[in-house]
C-alpha cells in the first residue's frame, strides 16, 4: 500500500483512501476491469463510494499515466495499472482482456516509422479472437 502511496504522490495527487482502494485493485490484478467491475468490488471495503467516484478517480489515474484505458469493444472502458506498452490479446466472446508476453512486437515502433514517415508517441497492439475457455465451450456444444 505504501508503494501505491508513493506513487500517486510522485504525480501530485492527493492520497485518498478512495484513490488507494482503486488504485490497489488495478495494481494487483492481469484481469483489465472495467468500472463497474471495480465498483462492485469495492462495496464490500467501501460500501458509501459511488460509481461516479470511481469514475472520477479512474480519469483522475490515467490523466496521472497511472493506469491506461483503453475499449474492448463491449462499450465500456477497461483499466490496466501496466503503463508500459504491452499488446492485449482480447476474447470477442467472453470479453476478456490478456496480456500478451512477448518480445517480438518489442520493437514494431521502429519498423512503422521509417516506412511511414511518422515519429510515432507510443502504440497500442490489440489482438482480438477466441480463448482457450471459450474454444474448449464451443467445441462442447
Amino acid at each position: 500500500m505504501q508503494q501505491m502511496a508513493e506513487l500517486l504522490k510522485a504525480q501530485k495527487l492527493k492520497v485518498t483512501p478512495q484513490r488507494l482502494a482503486i488504485f490497489k485493485i488495478l495494481y494487483e490484478t492481469t484481469e483489465h476491469p472495467s468500472a463497474e467491475h471495480i465498483y462492485k468490488r469495492i462495496q464490500a471495503t467501501h460500501p458509501t463510494m459511488s460509481l461516479a467516484t470511481v469514475y472520477k478517480t479512474l480519469d483522475t489515474l490515467k490523466k496521472a499515466g497511472l493506469v491506461q484505458e483503453f475499449n474492448v469493444g463491449e462499450d465500456s472502458f477497461r483499466y490496466d495499472a501496466n503503463v508500459n506498452t504491452h499488446p492485449h490479446m482480447i476474447c470477442l466472446t467472453c470479453h476478456q482482456v490478456f496480456d500478451l508476453h512477448t518480445d517480438k512486437l518489442q520493437h514494431i515502433k521502429k519498423y512503422v516509422e521509417p516506412e511511414t514517415d511518422f515519429d510515432i508517441d507510443f502504440e497500442k497492439v490489440f489482438f482480438y479472437g477466441t480463448c482457450a475457455k471459450c474454444q474448449k465451450a464451443k467445441e462442447k456444444s
